[in-house]
């Protein structure tokens, strides 16, 4: 019974549109309360969820990030991808990817990626001629990228919410060949479709000019590489890496570009003040959540049930997606990757799948969530730029499902796309 108080009360809640984070909230407490606990375990739960020094990451990565998207980084990023990729068959789309690859790395959050690059390309997209649910939908698609690439603030949340006890910086590695995969997905997509419209190229502007570009995007390129190989070398840990992000950033855009403003700053130090807000109470009410799961034994419940499905990894892992794609459709990522991580990782690791690998595995399920109705937060951000419904997106937006799906199948089953980065380091 205790089991449908909390997960009854939690989809009720959500049902009604109340606020995830309150859904986790209130049913925690309702279940607390029908178990005879004192009520005070829920808060202190929520505390102690919080109070986890590697979240420390978190709201810095965050303040880089928009920094960044506030600096001009974006439109710099945006050139020098036109440059190298325009004139590819459907050339803006294949810039948009590009230019969602680089941005990722630095950004580290679809959401931000879908506006400060759609944004910049998606206008470009409808003045030249392109389709406004193609502009949108590569846009959409193409933001989960920055989930995979370092700095993800999402690996950080998976890394956590098993325990502690995974490297951030393995993971970091991890996603980078994922990342990679899926971009060159989303490319072939993006060129399938703009062939089957007739979309035009851009004119390559020479070398010249591709190595013009990319001195002047440097110094925001730059912070890629110091937060990766410095978190990789051990030099300095992911929260360190996080707040030398912000200064890096912040001295990128006043010294070097000289494009950051004060009312920018005050625009992005509240931002990242409004992120941070939001995504800590999700995790901290996730927090009490995921310990009554603990507590009713809801993991070894499921590991017990999968079990009795079938012996073979490759179904358990088809199972495990095909829940979690599910589950996508009307949850935020930071809520389930704190609730499913403590239930499916052990079910994963009991048909000896690596964490590390399991991880890239769910953030990668997870960030298509983004992408599809009726939850979708970045593929409503995607249209709110493009000025669509989100059914004229979606009504075409079935090729680069299948791309970023194609990316999944290929990311589950061949762990070493995962796993031999990190291997190098070790």
């Amino acid at each position: 019974m205790e089991f449908w108080v909390l997960f009854g009360t939690f989809g009720f809640l959500l049902l009604i549109g109340m606020p995830v984070a309150f859904c986790l909230g209130i049913s925690s407490f309702a279940t607390v309360v029908y178990l005879g606990l004192p009520p005070m375990i829920v808060f202190q739960r929520l505390n102690s969820g919080v109070s986890v020094f590697a979240l420390m990451a978190i709201p810095f990565f965050i303040f880089a990030g928009e920094l960044m998207v506030r600096g001009d980084i974006a439109r710099r990023l945006v050139a020098l991808a036109g440059a190298a990729v325009g004139h590819m068959r459907g050339g803006l789309g294949q810039v948009n990817i590009a230019a969602s690859v680089m941005f990722g790395g630095i950004s580290g959050s679809a959401a931000a990626d879908a506006s400060a690059i759609g944004g910049l390309m998606i206008p470009q997209m409808k003045e030249r001629g392109y389709g406004v649910d193609y502009a949108v939908n590569v846009t959409v698609v193409s933001s989960i990228i920055a989930l995979l690439i370092p700095p993800s603030h999402n690996m950080i949340i998976y890394s956590i919410s098993a325990g502690g006890r995974i490297s951030i910086a393995d993971l970091f590695t991890a996603g980078i060949i994922p990342g990679l995969l899926l971009a060159l997905s989303l490319m072939s997509a993006a060129w399938w479709v703009a062939k089957r419209r007739g979309y035009p190229t851009e004119a390559f502007p020479g070398w010249g000019a591709v190595g013009f570009l990319f001195a002047n995007a440097i110094p925001g390129l730059m912070l890629i590489g110091i937060i990766f190989f410095g978190v990789r070398s051990g030099v300095f840990t992911a929260s360190e890496s996080s707040c030398i992000a912000a200064v890096y950033a912040l001295l990128v855009t006043v010294l070097a570009y000289r494009t950051m403003t004060l009312d920018n700053f005050v625009a992005s130090t509240m931002a990242a003040v409004r992120t941070t807000a939001m995504v800590l109470l999700v995790i901290g009410c996730a927090a009490s959540f995921g310990w009554l799961m603990a507590l009713l034994k809801v993991p070894a419940e499921m590991v017990a049930l999968l079990r009795g499905v079938s012996d073979n990894p490759i179904v358990i892992l088809l199972l495990i997606n095909v829940i979690l794609l599910f589950l996508g459709t009307f949850m935020d990522m930071s809520p389930l990757i704190v609730i499913t991580t403590p239930i499916f990782l052990p079910v994963a690791a009991a048909y000896g799948v690596d964490p590390v690998h399991f991880g890239v595995i769910l953030i990668l399920n997870l960030g298509i969530g983004l992408c599809t109705p009726p939850v979708g937060s970045v593929l409503f951000v995607g249209c709110a730029v493009g000025r669509i419904t989100v059914w004229e997106a979606v009504k075409t937006i079935w090729p680069f499902y299948g791309a970023a799906f194609a990316a999944l199948l290929l990311v589950t089953y061949i762990p070493a796309l995962s796993l031999w980065l990190p291997s190098l380091f070790r």
